[in-house]
């Protein structure tokens, strides 16, 4: 079964067009990363896929059905900088709001719940951490618990927005041994991704946007140079290395 389906979606902010007529699919168990320039419609695709901003067009299809009846099986974690850090919780709280759809808003957390959300931080590398507030850990140590949330989840589709953006290396490292764990496991993850020379190592599927889609499948046959000039408007400083 197709996990998502996305047909002619079309959004805006105020009247300017960021998404335009944007269809593709994608399959179970793969890694996907989507890549564009900057004001390309990135974050605002994952958004509008996830009904947090309104779409003007088309349809967005989740294992078959709606959002409405699968968001369970749909984790997010969001821009690092869109979240409000000086909320005052710690970290493992933040983990265990991962388990809310799975407790209920209104039942209190029991000792299993505590044990999931720890040992998702604990994979995280974030154990010794629990009881740190958020606003005292480190862009990369808040990365790895807003991961670790998501994983709390044991989704089957993970939207990450730009999870790499700002952290150290071995932060980053643990991310992507994380991610591509969970594609092992048969787990499909979709990620905004900015650097493009890490790319072929990082992701199996390429999702090349903007505002539109300029290409998406398997990397080696869409991470091309011309597909990216396409996206990019011009020609980059590294795109000599890369295979046309």
């Amino acid at each position: 079964m197709t996990v998502l389906q996305v047909r002619g979606v079309s959004a805006a902010y105020r009247k300017n067009n960021v998404l335009r007529d944007v269809s593709f699919d994608v399959q179970p168990g793969s890694l996907t990363g989507i890549v564009g320039p900057n004001g390309a419609g990135k974050s605002t695709l994952l958004k509008v896929m996830l009904e947090l901003h309104p779409k003007l067009a088309g349809s967005v299809s989740f294992f078959g059905s709606t959002l409405a009846r699968t968001k369970t099986r749909v984790g997010y974690v969001p821009q690092r900088g869109s979240v409000d850090w000086d909320f005052p919780t710690d970290a493992l709280d933040v983990v265990m709001m991962g388990l809310y759809g799975r407790i209920g808003w209104l039942r209190r957390p029991r000792r299993i719940h505590r044990e999931m959300a720890m040992e998702a931080l604990s994979r995280m590398g974030m154990a010794d951490y629990a009881g740190r507030q958020i606003s005292q850990l480190s862009g990369g140590q808040q990365q790895r618990v807003f991961l670790a949330r998501a994983l709390v989840q044991d989704a089957d589709l993970y939207f990450m927005d730009e999870p790499l953006a700002g952290v150290d290396a071995a932060t980053e490292r643990a991310i992507m041994e994380t991610l591509k764990e969970l594609k092992q496991n048969g787990k499909t993850v979709m990620v905004v991704h900015h650097d493009l020379q890490t790319v072929e190592d990082y992701f199996d599927h390429v999702l090349l946007l903007n505002r539109t889609v300029i290409a998406h499948g398997r990397t080696e046959d869409v991470f091309t140079k011309d597909n990216v000039i396409a996206a990019y408007g011009g020609a980059l400083r590294w795109l000599k290395e890369l295979s046309s």
